[in-house]
């Protein structure tokens, strides 16, 4: 009983101490982004675009890491007693027998005869390790969803064809371009010596599939704050939200890859083929189930806004969950699912829970972002596990480089043969140089970091992010003056110019959709559109009026399509002359 009551009281002691250690690695993040932000504030208050805020989390990151690294060190136990056992594998569990006692203890990774002594350190950064999938089922949906959420759909739609090129075509170009210079650089590593594990072109597939992931937060936020073209805006943040979910699921399918026999890394037309059939059954598959809970995402509680938000954002959250536990891409359908509410659900809500979830999802993206960014700079130094190998991470770097330019330059030249709108060659520089790397290619690679060939990714996938963060982001604002790209535009007034020509300058397909959703689809499943009255045939008027909501006929009075009259006769109406001018009277267009 004595022996039972001192093991609870030990327990208890170690429950609490583990508690408050985890407190205090919580409070170093809350810490962190608590930095950042009033850094951010002094930033915006001097107007420094040199260095954005993402930059700045992870340079605290990184600073707090060496701290853990090298100027905090746990002294050792002397109640942990090291004894050796020669088994041929690592036991994911291990049972042990101490006087009579048996206990259960669990493998958490391998370390180095010398830091056997340093197992109360290495303990230490492990608290500060998240698990890869806290990234991608607690940080990643907000930040996708916001982007699908709080995309411009009228020049998305004007530019979708681009922007489908360069997400889907360019990707796949990248990721191969990549794949094969890092064979061939590996092969060369191998030939020297300089390698020293397993790295097959099935990894330097995936590590392709890794860094096409483009994140250029840092550059879209320069372009927001100086109102650049609109066009080039939507073209790289249309290329970036879609190309994350396309190199998602294209490494899910090169990890898919597994030929039939003893030897799983040779080329094989039928595992080829088998890992084509995943990549466009898990994006189908994905897109159709965020679409379809977007569109079932109907809420009738507008008296109740609290209620109302709550109930909206759970749905939205949980269509990534929901993706997942079905085998699918969950980044794929929360982002198809944003794009979907911000087309039809968001009519719905009532103006409070517009302006609500707007701003939620907007702090959500902010605070997951940063955060994530953080933990970049603190995993430079926090993981255990690095491998930095030079002749890999200059041949990544470069590698990196050719994939883009790959990218951009031959698919610009082919949609230009197509445009009425030409993509300008200062355009494409600007687009080549703000292909960064950020949160989807670090959740991506952290995912795995078991075996050699991935360590060495992860690392290298560390530098490319920062250096691509730091230097093209930094260097934005440089390189827009020095490709004199016009800034202070006003997207409004751009707006009204461009908004009568979106159809004619879009694709016949989308001119089909565009009318077949304007004259059906917004009137079902929303309250904006025109009722479904007007725009059905007159044999159809019960079945419209069925369909149709009483609040759509207090939007658009009610008439069917035979009692449409026929558009009068527009008559002239004189204007006043304008007042005198006055040197204190300013005049604005309207």
């Amino acid at each position: 009983m004595e022996d039972s009551a001192m093991e609870n009281i030990v327990t208890e002691r170690k429950v609490e101490d583990n508690h408050r250690q985890d407190s205090a690695d919580l409070l170093i993040f809350i810490m962190l982004l608590t930095l950042t932000i009033l850094t951010i504030w002094l930033f915006k208050h001097r107007r420094f675009r040199f260095l954005h805020e993402t930059g700045l989390a992870m340079i605290y990151g990184v600073l707090v890491g060496v701290v853990l690294r090298y100027g905090i060190h746990v002294p050792r136990d002397i109640s942990n007693v090291t004894l050796s056992c020669h088994v041929n594998a690592s036991p994911p569990t291990l049972l042990v027998n101490v006087s009579g006692k048996f206990y259960e203890y669990s493998l958490k990774g391998e370390i180095s005869p010398s830091e056997i002594n340093d197992v109360q350190d290495n303990e230490m950064l492990r608290k500060v390790t998240f698990d890869p999938e806290v990234f991608f089922n607690i940080l990643l949906p907000p930040i996708i969803f916001h982007a699908g959420y709080s995309l411009k759909r009228r020049h998305f739609f004007r530019n979708m064809g681009s922007i489908l090129a360069y997400a889907f075509l360019g990707t796949v170009i990248s990721c191969f371009i990549i794949g094969l210079l890092m064979y061939g650089c590996v092969t060369l590593m191998k030939q020297v010596g300089q390698l020293d594990g397993d790295f097959f072109f099935t990894d330097c597939l995936l590590f392709g599939a890794i860094v096409s992931a483009t994140d250029p937060v840092t550059v879209l936020a320069i372009f927001n704050e100086l109102q650049v073209d609109v066009d080039l805006y939507v073209l790289l943040f249309g290329e970036s939200v879609l190309n994350d979910a396309v190199a998602v699921v294209l490494s899910s399918s090169i990890v898919a890859y597994q030929p039939e026999g003893d030897n799983s890394h040779t080329f094989e037309v039928m595992a080829m083929l088998k890992s084509f059939g995943v990549f466009l059954g898990v994006f189908s598959g994905s897109f159709a189930l965020g679409v379809a809970t977007g569109v079932m995402t109907f809420t009738k509680l507008r008296d109740f806004h609290l209620l109302e938000t709550a109930l909206f954002f759970l749905m939205s959250w949980s269509t990534f969950l929901m993706a997942e536990a079905c085998g699918f891409t969950g980044v794929v359908a929360v982002l198809f699912c944003g794009i979907t509410q911000a087309h039809y659900t968001f009519n719905n809500l009532s103006p409070e829970s517009q302006e609500r979830t707007k701003q939620l999802f907007e702090l959500l993206n902010f605070l997951a972002e940063n955060f994530i960014f953080s933990y970049m700079g603190l995993a430079l130094f926090t993981f255990k596990n690095h491998i930095f190998n030079p002749t890999f991470i200059v041949g990544a770097f470069l590698a990196v480089f050719l994939g883009r330019a790959a990218n951009i330059y031959p698919l610009s030249f082919l949609l230009n043969l197509g445009r009425r709108n030409k993509i300008s060659s200062n355009f494409q520089h600007m687009m080549m140089f703000a292909g960064l790397r950020g949160a989807m290619t670090f959740a991506l690679s952290i995912r795995d970091t078991a075996t050699y060939a991935r360590q060495m990714m992860f690392t290298t996938t560390l530098l490319i992010v920062f250096f691509t963060v730091w230097v093209c982001g930094g260097g934005t604002t440089q390189m827009l003056s020095c490709q004199h790209i016009r800034v202070g535009v006003d997207s409004d007034a751009d707006n009204t110019v461009k908004r009568r020509s979106t159809k004619h300058e879009s694709a016949w397909l989308f001119r089909i959709w565009y009318n077949f959703d304007h004259n059906y689809l917004k009137p079902i499943l929303t309250h904006s559109g025109p009722p479904l009255t007007v725009t059905m045939p007159a044999c159809c008027g019960p079945l419209a009026r069925c369909l149709t909501s009483p609040q759509a006929y207090e939007v658009r009075p009610h008439k069917t399509m035979s009692q449409t009259p026929a558009a009068p006769t527009p008559v002239p109406v004189p204007r006043a002359p304008p007042p005198p001018s006055s040197p204190l009277t300013t005049w604005t267009a309207s």
